[in-house]
């Protein structure tokens, strides 16, 4: 993998596939470019596609205290290395991230995000103050697999698979970046859509969800659609918060083909 350095430093590993436009993929949590690589591979025909390690994981650097700035600005630097200019897919928690990047000024022109885990609505913000506050407390005790089982379980993962997953090989790969769930948990914020913040936001937007994903998880990608300024919401059927990338692929490349010919014929 290459490297390139943030603005504090912090070296930020990332992989190049294919020519093109370019489009960086943003991983959700507990994710790396490794597990990007999937999705990366069928953009790679049509883009210039980059995968990173988000800074706390994999080859990535980190530094301390955490801030969602320097999130942002480990971004800048890749956009940068592309040419200046690139569209941007997120996935889940690293929707959030882009969404956030992208309206404190970002050069993205095209942005497309899966399920960003917002909870809007009275017991939504305070379910997510709740898994906050445990979240905290377990990586203040080190329980690291504890961070991780709560993450696993708020996301709908059955306690069997859970337990199957501890046996596995990728559970130590996992306890390695638990700490950053709580960096993904300050990028949601208190849960709620930051619709003000987001009224920023220049980028034409796809916003996407999963057709059989939980009703919660659906109505926040709507709501989401609806507070961004140039932005179009798209249901896919059959998919679930695991997202197949071969039923996002075609979807990505179409709308970002089509938005890159309709800004330069405009």
């Amino acid at each position: 993998m290459d490297k390139i350095l943030s603005r504090d430093g912090t070296l930020i590993a990332y992989r190049r596939r294919g020519e093109g436009p370019p489009v960086i993929l943003v991983g959700g949590s507990l994710g790396t470019a490794a597990t990007e690589a999937p999705l990366a591979r069928l953009l790679a025909p049509h883009f210039h596609v980059v995968t990173y390690d988000r800074r706390g994981r994999g080859s990535s650097g980190d530094s301390s205290p955490y801030a969602v700035e320097r999130e942002i600005e480990d971004l800048a630097a890749l956009v940068s290395a592309t040419g200046g200019r690139a569209s941007v897919f997120g996935m889940g928690a690293g929707g959030a991230l882009a969404l956030e990047a992208q309206a404190s000024g970002l050069p993205v022109d095209l942005l497309a995000v899966y399920e960003p885990p917002y909870t809007p609505g009275a017991s939504g913000l305070r379910y997510k103050a709740c898994c906050t506050s445990r979240l905290h407390r377990l990586l203040s005790a080190g329980d690291r697999a504890g961070a991780v089982e709560l993450f696993l379980s708020v996301t709908g993962v059955p306690a069997d698979m859970i337990a199957r997953m501890r046996r596995a090989p990728l559970w130590s790969d996992l306890l390695a970046m638990a700490h950053t769930l709580a960096y993904d948990d300050a990028i949601l914020g208190t849960g709620a859509i930051p619709a003000a913040r987001f009224a920023s936001v220049t980028a034409r937007t796809l916003v996407i969800c999963g057709g059989s994903s939980p009703t919660p998880s659906r109505l926040a990608s709507r709501a989401l659609a609806d507070a961004l300024p140039r932005a179009r919401h798209r249901t896919l059927t059959g998919q679930t918060r695991d997202l197949a990338p071969q039923a996002v692929a075609p979807v990505l490349t179409d709308f970002f083909t089509r938005s890159v010919s309709l800004r330069q014929a405009s």
